[in-house]
């Protein structure tokens, strides 16, 4: 797992511009501590921070192969887990390797198929190859998007990056966000593609873009499609073990320290118990980490994404699979020290997180960094599997909007300035995009009623919803330099479950039965049959006295921020009694935090005209 970044440029000597790609490369620093590299040709320059994870000594980037019409060279972040099998085919086909790197295999892939190698990977990555025999640049971005990857059009190439603080660096480009960025912000409606940042893109999941003297031109390599589901439930059950047995035993595969993010729900505890099956025919235990917070069980709040603790669960499935298990306990003032704040807000480049949900995350994953490398998530079942509350509320499934907005605590317009409110006209542009997504869901011939709509609301999660999950992931873990691996989100295991009928998936009467009766085997009962609870949030107070004080110093102040919030309804959140302040109170404090803190980091200019 790595940072890349590169240029292309053909009206200029790129040789005279070393400097300005070491400051671009130095933004990747965090995704890659290991080692930094550059490689830079007339009209295209390419660098590389890496996180070593497969051979050690041998996986050094940019990689580059000289051929007789010139060098092909690549930047590559991510994993590939059929390298082993692509190796032994080049290998048939007269390909000889130096490493026993999965990139050598991509590079060499690209030599062997070109622009078809897309889609003989199987993994998660976004990799940039420059073509000097015929100078052009490739850019290919992973099936489901686990791996982040931006570019940049200018007038005469184009510029890319792992994350868009490396687009950023470059002096040709000014950090401006206009009027549809800010919707984006404010939404909690990814848009596929968009970037917020002007003249920005991100390249789509499951597609590639070529840059040449033409111009760029992106397409779609990888999509979701409809397909007869002929298989019967126990057939259908025994596939879906099948490969998930296939993809964790793919996804353990590191030659660095590993171990499984558990948080005693079906899908962490399944993944982990499949995993420590697995690693005990090699002898190993599994490691597995949780989060917690200190007097969590006095404090604790159900609510309707998380009305259990996590803490019993958890101590469940270690003791079952025997795992190595830590609880990572975070108290308040750590969560709430500004330093935290900006460090995840500076992870995401944009203020579209989750609070104290973020910074959780982000130590978490700091203190694990400190045990392991690799780390596998249990991410994405839900969207995959349907195991959010609202796929089974009627009311939410079949509103004329996302589902997962409908009773949403995450106002997103939530004490924002009444003129701002009106020149976002938030409503609108989530009506849009809800539109976008229910045109582009695929449908089977004649499918009606309740399996259309299901088809619908699972394609709407596993082209939007789970964006932003995999998206707060990578940030939050390359921050630290952890890579997170997400085995559901296995684009064979995807494609298989999304043309399973919803009567399939919902058999037992709840949700997730197929992942459940695939995987009831390894699991204590209490946790196969536990209900869907998310990813826990402090309910320490002394939390929320920090970051209402912190939000008050910037009332004072008169921080730029207040210009896009009402500060008398602001005020009173920041003075509101901690036992009854109202959700809306509290995530809007949490939103002027992250967003006064991203003003500060980017000072970004704002176009709202």
């Amino acid at each position: 797992m790595c940072g890349i970044t590169g240029w292309v440029s053909y009206a200029r000597d790129l040789g005279t511009r070393d400097g300005v790609l070491r400051d671009m490369t130095e933004t990747m620093a965090c995704r890659g501590p290991d080692a930094a590299g550059t490689w830079i040709a007339p009209h295209a320059a390419l660098g590389h921070r890496r996180l070593a994870v497969i051979d050690l000594p041998g996986g050094a980037q940019p990689m580059k192969v000289d051929t007789p019409d010139g060098a092909v060279a690549m930047v590559y972040s991510g994993e590939a887990y059929n390298f082993t099998e692509l190796r032994d085919e080049l290998r048939r086909r007269g390909h000889r390797f130096d490493t026993d790197s999965d990139t050598e295999v991509v590079l060499r892939g690209y030599l062997e198929w070109g622009e078809r190698l897309a889609d003989e990977l199987n993994g998660m990555y976004a990799f940039a190859i420059w073509d000097e025999r015929t100078e052009k640049l490739v850019m290919i971005r992973d099936r489901m998007g686990i791996k982040p990857f931006y570019y940049y059009e200018t007038d005469d190439g184009v510029l890319f990056g792992s994350e868009p603080k490396a687009i950023l660096a470059n002096p040709a480009v000014e950090p401006v966000i206009g009027l549809d960025g800010m919707r984006e912000i404010f939404s909690f409606a990814k848009t596929p593609g968009f970037a917020a940042w002007e003249g920005m893109r991100e390249l789509k999941p499951g597609h590639l873009a070529i840059v040449d003297r033409n111009g760029l031109r992106e397409r779609c390599y990888w999509q979701l499609e409809v397909g007869e589901h002929t298989d019967d439930r126990a057939t259908t059950v025994g596939r879906v073990r099948e490969l998930l047995d296939d993809i964790i035993a793919r996804q353990l595969v590191a030659d660095v320290p590993r171990c499984t993010l558990l948080s005693g729900g079906l899908d962490s505890s399944a993944m982990t118990a499949i995993a420590a099956l697995q690693l005990a025919e090699q002898g190993e235990n599994v490691r597995s980490f949780a989060v917690d917070f200190p007097n969590q069980a006095e404090n604790f709040r159900a609510i309707d994404v998380a009305p259990t603790q996590d803490t019993p669960f958890v101590k469940a499935v270690a003791e079952h699979v025997k795992s190595d298990h830590e609880n990572i306990v975070l108290d308040g003032a750590a969560l709430s020290d500004p330093a935290v704040r900006g460090a995840a807000v500076g992870a995401r480049d944009l203020p579209i997180g989750l609070g104290d949900r973020d910074n959780s995350l982000y130590l978490l994953f700091k203190a694990i960094r400190e045990q392991s490398t690799v780390a596998l998530s249990g991410e994405s079942a839900d969207e995959i599997f349907g195991g959010y509350p609202w796929f089974h509320d009627e009311r939410q499934r079949t509103a004329d909007t996302f589902p997962w907005l409908v009773d949403s605590p995450l106002n997103p317009g939530g004490l924002l300035d009444d003129g701002l409110t009106r020149q976002l006209d938030l409503g609108a542009y989530i009506g849009d995009n809800y539109s976008a997504a229910l045109n582009a869901a695929p449908l089977k011939d004649g499918e009606t009623g309740l399996e259309k709509r299901m088809r619908q609301v699972s394609y709407m999660h596993l082209t939007r919803m789970v964006q932003t999950l995999l998206d707060r992931k990578d940030r939050m873990s390359m921050a630290v330099g952890l890579e997170v691996r997400v085995p559901f989100c296995d684009h064979r295991l995807v494609q298989y479950v999304f043309n399973t009928p919803w009567s399939l998936k919902t058999y037992d009467g709840r949700e997730k039965s197929l992942l459940r009766g695939a995987t009831r085997d390894t699991l204590p009962d209490e946790v196969a049959d536990r209900k869907k609870s998310g990813y826990p949030g402090s309910f320490d107070p002394n939390y929320l006295a920090a970051i209402q004080s912190q939000a008050a110093e910037l009332i004072s102040s008169n921080h730029r921020v207040l210009d896009f919030y009402d500060k008398g309804q602001l005020r009173a959140a920041t003075e509101a009694d901690g036992k009854t302040i109202a959700n809306e109170q509290r995530n809007a404090i949490e939103r002027v935090l992250d967003i006064a803190t991203w003003l500060d980091q980017r000072n970004p200019t704002i176009k709202l005209a």
